[in-house]
């Protein structure tokens, strides 16, 4: 990208008020390091050996938080991992005392369960983005499978009684110096987290949460971003399991139990399942209540459960939420790095040509498309029009995988996509405008305007790293200018904005991945005649800037006269004419079907 302007110095200072609220959380992990150093030499060995088990059922319940608070799924079996890394940290460490060369399989105790998640995830995401209820379920029967396994199979787990006489970690004493590991491990847990949240990644998490059909229009395969999630949460709680085995010197099917997956979930709300540090001191609070209660009160179970309740009903984002900490909008948001310019876009082909063959469509039993067919070639602007339930909407629906093609072909630069994914065609060089503004609600307009620069430029590596933060390119900076009103709430969250303002942002979100081919579905609707015109204006320019082409749906005829070129006339699924719109109004058999309507 060429050289930034003054614009970068403006829009990076306009975010940096938000930014300055997350100086505490980018603390936490140092203040929760000077609790647990304070803890033996305050108490004692028993009250810090207790502080340590519950430090260690944190760890996993993090693991829980970050799916549910962060990326809006909800596991419900992750005593699987938890249990799985403490049977195979126990026996290896067990093997260890006979052959020392098992000491080097012990990081496999951890990476065998997160491998196992992350396949589970991709599997049952990749069938259907859709899939948050079901991969609740599916997690559960996960973790019943595996509580039976561990009961069965007793040669290895020992079956009920369990795999005994696990060795202490060598160096460490379990009673007390294997304290100071445990709390290091969740100080280093609630780090990493705390800093992977503050990163890209963390922002794309928020917006899968917020709005995975948008992400997945940009051409992120979320499928994969919330796989790598879970297999971040299942490593977590393998680890947390693998410092069980070693803590309690024992492991028994009741570590992969339904009641302690249910256990992790009640800690996460309670904690906050939005804050790392929230969901660990859920876990403590909560153990150490009832560890306390259970030996004072026979109705324990009664006042843990009332507990629940009320930080549930009146505490939605847990405890954490009464020490400041901030809910999932600003999750995203991280401390302003220097600006710098937006790599360039790679293996983008000139030119678009599209066409549709006898495309056949339908849903519920109702036909959408009856053989449409029709086709672009080379840049530049076209609308779309027709009378409600024609199929326009649709046409762009079934093209970017969100309407199943029943029949006939779809053709991309001559490459058949039809049935492709959205994110597969989104990386193929097509950018699509919702009809309804579709953007991240909760992140900030310049958060949304990352997101979608990142498209298509944003790698593994740089998606861990600052300066994609401070990202910027000419055409932000050209958008920005277009539409003055989003440079003066780049701080503000976008789900705030005015309708025009939405409208605005998407479109500026639509083509920052400069798309060669860019599907509007009424980017003017709900807007003034003067805010019309001005997105109208809009649209030519950045659309010339581009030399892409753009089919724009829109019922407005003066707006479809002021934006020009050809016009495809749909109707009942088909297409009716195709040409100007002089030769278009003039056609009788459009005139019999179709009337447009001004502002």
């Amino acid at each position: 990208m060429d050289s930034l302007d003054a614009a970068d110095t403006l829009s990076t200072s306009a975010v940096r008020a938000p930014a300055r609220r997350w100086r505490l959380p980018a603390a936490e992990p140092l203040l929760l390091a000077v609790a647990l150093v304070a803890l033996p030499f305050a108490s004692n060995d028993f009250v810090a050996y207790q502080i340590a088990l519950f430090l260690i059922y944190g760890i996993a319940t993090q693991g829980v938080a970050l799916c549910w608070g962060r990326l809006g799924f909800l596991p419900l079996g992750h005593a699987l991992f938890f249990g799985l890394g403490a049977y195979l940290a126990g026996g290896t460490l067990k093997a260890a005392q006979q052959q020392p060369a098992w000491y080097l399989a012990l990081p496999l105790a951890l990476l065998l369960p997160a491998a196992v998640a992350y396949v589970a995830a991709r599997l049952v995401f990749a069938r259907s983005h859709r899939s948050g209820p079901f991969f609740s379920l599916i997690t559960l029967a996960m973790t019943m499978l595996g509580f039976l396994a561990a009961q069965q199979w007793s040669a290895v787990t020992g079956g009920f009684n369990g795999m005994a006489d696990i060795p202490e970690l060598p160096g460490t004493e379990r009673y007390s110096s294997f304290y100071w590991v445990v709390a290091a491990c969740a100080v280093g847990s609630t780090a990493l987290l705390g800093l992977v949240l503050r990163r890209p990644l963390g922002t794309l998490w928020s917006a899968v949460a917020q709005n995975e059909d948008r992400l997945q229009l940009f051409g992120y395969a979320t499928d994969r971003i919330k796989a790598f999630a879970y297999g971040l949460s299942a490593l977590l709680a393998a680890g947390a399991g693998a410092l069980f085995a070693w803590h309690q010197g024992i492991v028994t099917p009741l570590t992969m139990g339904f009641v302690l997956s249910t256990e992790f979930v009640i800690w996460a709300a309670v904690g906050g399942k939005a804050s790392p540090l929230g969901a660990l001191l859920g876990a403590v609070f909560i153990g150490y209540a009832s560890s306390e209660l259970r030996e004072h009160f026979a109705y324990w179970e009664v006042a843990v459960g009332l507990i629940f309740i009320g930080v549930v009903r009146f505490l939605p984002e847990g405890l954490a939420g009464v020490a400041g900490a901030r809910s999932r909008r600003q999750a995203a948001a991280a401390p302003s790095v220097p600006a710098s310019p937006a790599p360039a876009l790679r293996g983008r082909a000139e030119g678009i040509g599209l066409a549709f063959e006898q495309v056949h469509a339908a849903q519920g039993g109702v036909r959408i498309l009856d053989g449409l067919s029709f086709g672009l070639q080379g840049s530049g602007l076209r609308c779309v029009i027709g009378p409600n339930g024609a199929g326009k909407t649709s046409a762009f629906n079934v093209m970017t995988g969100r309407l199943p093609l029943r029949r006939g072909r779809i053709l991309l630069d001559g490459v058949d996509i039809s049935g492709a994914t959205a994110w597969r065609v989104a990386r193929r060089g097509v950018g699509r405008k919702l009809q309804i503004p579709s953007v991240f609600p909760d992140l900030s307009v310049s958060r949304n305007l990352d997101v979608a620069l990142w498209a298509g430029r944003l790698g593994p590596a740089a998606s861990l790293a600052r300066a994609p933060l401070g990202w910027r390119s000419d055409l932000r900076d050209e958008l920005l200018d277009l539409f003055p009103a989003l440079r003066e709430q780049l701080a503000e969250r976008a789900g705030s904005l005015s309708q025009g303002h939405r409208q605005a942002l998407e479109f500026a979100m639509t083509v920052l991945p400069q798309p060669r081919l860019v599907l509007l579905d009424e980017p003017c609707a709900g807007l003034s005649p003067a805010e019309t015109h001005h997105m109208i204006d809009a649209i030519k320019t950045v659309i010339g800037r581009l030399g892409a082409a753009a089919l724009v749906i829109e019922h407005d005829i003066s707006a479809v006269a002021a934006i020009g070129g050809d016009v495809y006339v749909l109707h009942q699924g088909k297409l009716l004419a195709q040409g100007a719109l002089a030769e278009i109004q003039a056609d009788p058999a459009v005139r019999a079907v179709y009337a447009g309507a001004r502002k």
